[in-house]
């Protein structure tokens, strides 16, 4: 079940909101906890039931794990027991998700022919198994003091942030399900956690996935590109995953914020970044997070010498790029992003500063031509967008405008037919329109501190609501439901 559907918004939400508030106020014990939970595994199974026990077992062993972890806290084997659980985890998310990449290239190594697995990723698996060994490792560092099942298995299962993050910690959120705040409607959260959510909404259906019908027959379909084209479709992709990604966070949040519950934030106008540095501060941040205190700093972080320091950061990201795909062109996306750190970490010892409009244009251009290799499905289809983008494969007019140029020209200018910008007008408006949303208006965490419950905000909610729902022809998949 999709945030961006008819089924979701009209029938979902609204009997899992009603129903939950109504049971907290007849005060049957922990009634609305199991509510949420059964509801968040019927809102999981929906997209395929065959999976619910595994995240029903992940649940479990890691429940059952912690609570070991913690009575053996003083003994000598509880260090075995961490271990043991972070394998489980590990082996879990292996085989269903990277299986086939390996086989794949164990036949391509040694011409042997093992056949592939073809299994189908289980939904989230990547985000709750993350969550998971996050809470095991402060289980064993004793920075856990939750240990109430019903907290734990909505901790892990609720909703909102079930599907594609945020990585929620459990020191954030458990307290939320144990307060008695939360089991009463709060009208200032209602308020809010429905502007927030229609603005999701809106980022969604009506311009992340605008972009993404020229995403695609550019990436997949066309055999090569012109200078111009690569760049549209580069920015265009850019554009695309920052609108999708950026609008299901609003939406997770939003949809929280319906049953009093405050998720971590995790956008924080990443194209505004000065440095590959700082984006990461900003995008995605609870996966940034979580790189940095379960696999930078355990490894070292910048303790050590600076070859030790740039060890550590090629492997976070080496491995923040085989998290987000099982794929080369994933990988080698990583390794793009931990060398860049490596090189800002090094200007920074040299006291390099940039002017702020530079250091914009080099971190802005950086961000868009590695997100080619984390888009593209082989390195083929990035090197096709790579080429153009450098002019290799020619400069072309769309033909609506080379008879405009030509008269100013005097010259027969180039053009192709274009199979993906069928209207250069309509593409200059909407990249422009997304440079001035992301650089100059304010962002949803703004906008959440200046929210006031009255008649502007409910005008501008209704707008972007219904234009959205009336957009919703064809449902789309968010892009981070495939990592």
């Amino acid at each position: 079940m999709l945030f961006n559907s008819y089924e979701f918004i009209f029938l979902f939400l609204p009997i899992t909101f009603f129903v939950y508030f109504l049971i907290n106020k007849a005060r049957w014990l922990n009634a609305g906890k199991i509510w949420l939970i059964l509801s968040s595994l019927f809102f999981y199974s929906w997209w395929n039931p065959i999976y619910l026990p595994l995240i029903l077992f992940s649940l479990f062993i890691n429940f059952s794990i912690g609570n070991q972890i913690i009575k053996n806290q003083k003994q000598s084997h509880c260090r075995q027991i961490l271990t043991l659980g972070i394998i489980l985890n590990l082996s879990l998310l292996g085989y269903f998700k990277y299986a086939d990449f390996f086989i794949v290239n164990i036949n391509t190594g040694l011409s042997t022919e093992v056949t592939l697995l073809n299994l189908a990723l289980p939904l989230a698996i990547s985000f709750f198994t993350f969550q998971q060994i996050a809470y095991l490792v402060d289980s064993y560092r004793g920075e856990t003091t939750e240990y109430n099942f019903l907290n734990y298995a909505l901790f892990v299962t609720f909703f909102p942030q079930l599907i594609a993050g945020p990585i929620v910690h459990h020191k954030e959120m458990m307290p939320q399900f144990a307060s008695l705040r939360t089991k009463l409607p709060q009208f200032k959260n209602i308020g809010l956690g429905l502007f927030i959510f229609s603005m999701g909404l809106f980022k969604k259906v009506i311009i992340a996935d605008t972009f993404a019908g020229w995403v695609t027959p550019a990436f997949d379909e066309a055999t090569s590109l012109s200078f111009i084209e690569a760049w549209s479709a580069s920015l265009s992709y850019t554009f695309q995953l920052y609108f999708d990604f950026s609008g299901y966070t609003d939406m997770a949040i939003g949809a929280a914020l319906l049953f009093n519950i405050r998720l971590p934030i995790n956008f924080n106008s990443p194209y505004k970044a000065l440095s590959v540095q700082d984006f990461w501060r900003r995008w995605h941040m609870t996966l940034s997070r979580f790189l940095r205190d379960y696999v930078y700093i355990p490894l070292g972080g910048n303790r050590g010498t600076w070859i030790l320091t740039y060890r550590n950061l090629l492997t976070t990201f080496l491995l923040g790029g085989l998290w987000h795909g099982a794929g080369w062109t994933f990988v080698f996306w990583g390794l793009l992003h931990g060398l860049a750190l490596c090189v800002n970490h090094t200007w920074k010892k040299l006291n390099i500063i940039l002017p702020k409009w530079l250091a914009w244009f080099l971190t802005f251009n950086f961000i868009n031509i590695t997100w080619v290799f984390f888009r593209a499905e082989t390195f083929t289809d990035a090197t096709k967008v790579l080429t153009g983008m450098l002019g290799f494969s020619g400069f072309t007019i769309h033909p609506r405008l080379a008879p405009i140029l030509e008269k100013f020209s005097n010259t027969k200018l180039p053009y192709d037919q274009w199979n993906y910008f069928l209207n250069p007008i309509k593409g200059v408006f909407y990249l422009s329109i997304a440079f001035i949303t992301v650089l100059l208006l304010k962002n949803s965490i703004e906008l959440m501190k200046k929210h006031q419950p009255n008649m502007q905000h409910f005008l501008y909610m209704s707008v972007l609501s219904l234009s959205s729902l009336s957009m919703m022809n064809i449902v789309s998949e968010f892009l981070y439901f495939n990592f």
